[in-house]
């Protein structure tokens, strides 16, 4: 059966984040179902809580498994969703996992900063939206740079999604992951914080550094991430 990918996206963007991947996987007849969470994209108006965060994910991932093994990729609070999405112990049909730009606990100073970080850009008067603009255009290449923004950014459910983050128990949710697991993270991504504590619970996982990128590694070098894409794929084939 043939592999089935699902797209779970970072907090503030949406499934348009993930262009460059959706088009490279249609090249190679690759199914895909990128998500959007509530509160994102297509359902900006809705509130978003971790419950029904979850059952976008779980819906995505049952419906694709009845077509073929499911690798499921998530990137920053996508990947923290899918870590504990794929490590809760009713184990779900994932056959493999991509966790993009997401070695760190949601809790502690780490999450404290980025939630002041937050505010202080919710305060400005355009919400930080200038200031997201010209880090986007001074990081990533034009042929990406768009695709972030183009589901809107969902300013309003920033706050309620980190504060539901801080409820989720990743140290043992990982630990349960017994399927081929891959973290992905940028050289300077700020999000690396406990990656050696994410490597010794998930001892059979591959760490992969993107040299020269940040958090946004999927848009930065998006080659290089379709390039894992195609290994999860070989991979998923082979066990299948």
């Amino acid at each position: 059966m043939n592999p089935q990918v699902v797209l779970v996206h970072g907090i503030r963007t949406s499934a348009t984040m993930w262009r460059a991947q959706v088009e490279w996987l249609a090249q190679h007849d690759i199914p895909v179902t990128a998500v959007d969470l509530p509160g994102h994209g297509t359902r900006m108006a809705e509130p978003f809580t971790l419950e029904d965060a979850m059952r976008t994910i779980d819906t995505a991932v049952r419906d694709a498994a009845r077509h073929g093994p499911v690798i499921l990729v998530g990137h920053s609070m996508g990947g923290l969703l899918s870590l504990h999405y794929t490590g809760s112990e009713v184990k779900p049909p994932v056959a493999a996992l991509i966790a993009a730009s997401c070695t760190a606990l949601p809790r502690g100073a780490a999450l404290a900063t980025y939630r002041t970080l937050a505010g202080a850009l919710d305060r400005l008067p355009d919400r930080g939206l200038w200031l997201a603009e010209q880090v986007l255009s001074a990081t990533i290449p034009p042929e990406t740079r768009d695709d972030f923004a183009a589901g809107g950014y969902a300013l309003d459910a920033q706050a309620i999604a980190l504060r539901s983050l801080s409820s989720l128990d990743l140290a043992a949710a990982v630990a349960r992951i017994r399927i081929p697991l891959w973290f992905v993270n940028g050289q300077f991504d700020q999000l690396r914080s406990h990656e050696t504590l994410f490597r010794r619970l998930a001892p059979d996982a591959e760490l992969i550094v993107v040299p020269r990128t940040s958090h946004l590694v999927t848009a930065m070098r998006p080659r290089v991430f379709n390039a894992v894409l195609q290994l999860a794929l070989a991979v998923v084939r082979q066990r299948s």
